[in-house]
């Protein structure tokens, strides 16, 4: 039996939009998306069409019609968008390509990872002073 591992060669995204996090988790949830992604303090919804997975093995190639963002600097496991209704958040911090999708994202921004960590950092503790444990 042969195996063989045949990852991707590129994502093309061809939107790009930061949201407040109120209006990111009431599009996700109007839209029919069923879970959100988080990683390094930023919650992530991506619109990818049925066909974008063909093309992919096709191609090798994976479109992603749209990514919006949002800051959310603790990971939780859902969230309550309004009594009773939740949406699933996945922790992907240690996904590559999710990894990779931010750092053009942060690129896109003009942010270093060193910004990025401090952003995350002031968010979490109200200040700097141990934002080094962030930078990977």
């Amino acid at each position: 039996m042969d195996v063989e591992i045949s990852p991707t060669k590129k994502i093309i995204i061809f939107g790009v939009e930061k949201r407040s996090l109120k209006n990111l988790v009431w599009c996700a949830i109007t839209y029919g998306v069923n879970r959100l992604f988080w990683i390094d303090g930023y919650l992530f919804c991506l619109e990818v069409y049925e066909k974008s997975f063909e093309h992919e093995i096709k191609d090798r190639i994976f479109p992603i019609s749209q990514i919006c963002y949002a800051n959310f600097p603790k990971y939780v496991k859902t969230y309550e968008i309004e009594k009773g209704l939740q949406i699933p958040i996945v922790d992907v911090s240690d996904t590559k390509m999710y990894r990779k999708l931010l750092e053009a994202i942060l690129a896109k921004e003009g942010k270093t990872k060193k910004e990025n960590c401090e952003e995350n950092c002031q968010l979490r503790s109200g200040n700097c002073i141990d934002f080094k444990q962030f930078i990977y």
